[in-house]
């Protein structure tokens, strides 16, 4: 059974419910929503960004809006759904907003795995989500933000504690990364220089190299992976030229990309398209 809760002033909306959520995405399509998956006893299947995932029992698969997902298999799975009018549009470069470590952070689809203890709590909380969405009246919307900031809080806490961030200097640097892929997210199309990103941190692009090396990535790494990403997706799902993807992601010469996606990829834009076609 699926519960929906919309906000007419906002735009604002959630959905909390079971696979029966997901049938809409039986072939791949853009997100353009915020999704938690949490699988119980058995694991479920999905392809984001055509990666197949398999998320482990007693687990949480966090994706973002911009993602391309493919609903493959799962059964007795608790989803959630929501916009980013019903949660991001408050605090929404803070730690555990919808710029925070879940969908920003060192992990591009962070999975979550539940003790029994945590499995306990997230069914308790599962359950005041239902009881407040079938509760109508004025302090609803408030409830239902404050229960998923809560559900956000519980998931970046263990996802942190995976990671081991507990040192305060790693715990800086990531801070850093995840204001980085925030910032990457939202220039990527026209600003591929380090120098850009350094200054609008105010950080000098040494301080972000050193800093990043310690959490086994770099500054230009970041830019050029999320370029071939976005590239990747515009010829898996549209049917645009190379020239065409190039211009929209920043590259007025289709030959840079190229050279840059071959670089990630060892294969040319086109050779890339003609293999995922032979696959599908």
């Amino acid at each position: 059974m699926t519960h929906s809760f919309s906000e007419f002033s906002t735009n604002a909306l959630l959905k909390v419910g079971n696979e029966s959520l997901l049938v809409p995405y039986k072939s791949s399509k853009r997100l353009d929503i915020y999704v938690f998956i949490r699988t119980s006893k058995t694991k479920a299947e999905v392809l984001v960004d055509s990666i197949p995932i398999s998320i482990p029992p007693n687990s949480i698969l966090a994706l973002t809006a911009v993602q391309y997902f493919q609903f493959l298999k799962g059964e007795n799975l608790k989803v959630y759904f929501f916009n980013r009018e019903f949660y991001c549009i408050k605090d929404h470069d803070q730690e555990v907003g919808c710029a925070g470590l879940l969908f920003f952070g060192n992990v591009q689809n962070p999975i979550i795995q539940l003790d029994d203890s945590e499995q306990f709590k997230f069914n308790v909380l599962h359950e005041v989500f239902v009881d407040e969405l079938e509760t109508k009246d004025t302090i609803q919307a408030e409830m239902l933000r404050m229960l998923m900031a809560r559900f956000i809080i519980k998931s970046t806490r263990l996802l942190k504690a995976k990671e081991e961030l507990s040192d305060t200097s790693k715990n800086a640097k990531t801070e850093l990364l995840r204001a980085f892929n925030v910032l990457v997210e939202e220039h990527f199309r026209t600003e591929h220089s380090v120098q850009f990103y350094a200054d609008s941190l105010f950080k000098s692009p040494k301080t972000l190299s050193n800093g990043f090396a310690k959490l086994n990535t770099s500054p230009l790494k970041i830019i050029h992976e999320r370029i071939v990403l976005e590239a990747k997706r515009l010829l898996i799902y549209t049917e645009k030229t190379s020239k065409e993807i190039a211009f929209e992601v920043g590259f007025e010469d289709a030959s840079h990309l190229s050279r840059l996606f071959k670089k990630y990829t060892s294969i040319s834009p086109s050779d890339f398209k003609k293999q995922h076609k032979l696959a599908a």
